[in-house]
């Protein structure tokens, strides 16, 4: 069982930055595949970053890429979505999720246990 609580959340103007991060409970963290998801008022959850269980594999939509990245500190039981140049369609509940079997890209299928949520808003 894999508790997972984001945090860092919250509101910044267009083209600021905010660093999500993900802390899980549990001794087996670090094989555990990672993923942020967001959901957007009135849409369905859409795939942001994922990264795999060792770092070495990662994954971003290419609404984004460019300007946020993921990363894992696996000493920390910790994953981090650093997000830069932040637009207003940016938006969303962010959610990170574990994938047990060590990767779930961008399929929300692959994902075993999801965290609560948080807010971030970008205002123009």
């Amino acid at each position: 069982q894999v508790q997972l609580v984001e945090s860092g959340g919250g509101l910044v103007q267009a083209g600021g930055s905010l660093r999500l991060s993900c802390a899980a409970s549990g001794r087996t963290f670090s094989r555990y595949g990672m993923g942020w998801f967001r959901q957007a008022p009135g849409k369905e959850r859409e795939f942001v970053a994922a990264i795999n269980w060792s770092g070495g594999l990662i994954n971003i939509v290419d609404s984004v890429k460019g300007r946020f990245t993921i990363s894992r500190d696996n000493a920390k039981n910790t994953v981090y979505l650093q997000m830069n140049s932040l637009k207003p369609e940016d938006t969303a509940i962010y959610y990170c999720a574990a994938a047990s079997t060590g990767w779930g890209g961008s399929a929300s299928g692959l994902y075993d246990y999801w965290g609560q949520g948080t807010q971030v808003t970008v205002s123009s």
